[in-house]
């Protein structure tokens, strides 16, 4: 499910949310699909409960997964992204993007890639 790295600089924490944040995103863990609960998990990736939960809760406030009280933690469907994260990305696109369109990438190309990640064409 999740790929942990304890060579890393990142937080184990930030690993578990991004690794968790990729798969709602590709669509691996399907909306509304349940995901393991916080011990379950805990205990497969061999951490500390507290990370699984400082995770889960990081990612409901980001709106990749939601909580019902004493059902469990799911995967969101189509959301609205709360404007800091949104902020956060788009401002990562805007560095991206600037330096391809320096290194002479056209802008079609660019286009076609925003079109097939659209489509589910293309894996993130």
């Amino acid at each position: 499910m999740v790929q942990l790295n304890y060579r890393d600089a990142k937080p184990i924490y930030e690993q578990v949310k991004h690794g968790l944040r990729r798969l709602v995103i590709t669509h691996v863990i399907l909306p509304n699909e349940q995901l393991p609960s916080v011990r379950e998990l805990a205990a497969k990736l061999t951490i500390n409960p507290n990370t699984i939960q400082r995770a889960y809760r990081d990612l409901e406030a980001e709106g990749y997964l939601y909580s019902l009280p004493g059902k469990g933690t799911f995967a969101s469907g189509h959301f609205t992204m709360p404007s800091k994260r949104q902020a956060e990305l788009l401002s990562q696109f805007d560095e991206i993007t600037s330096e391809l369109l320096f290194l002479s990438v056209p802008k079609e190309d660019l286009y076609d890639r925003m079109e097939q990640l659209e489509k589910g064409e293309r894996q993130l």
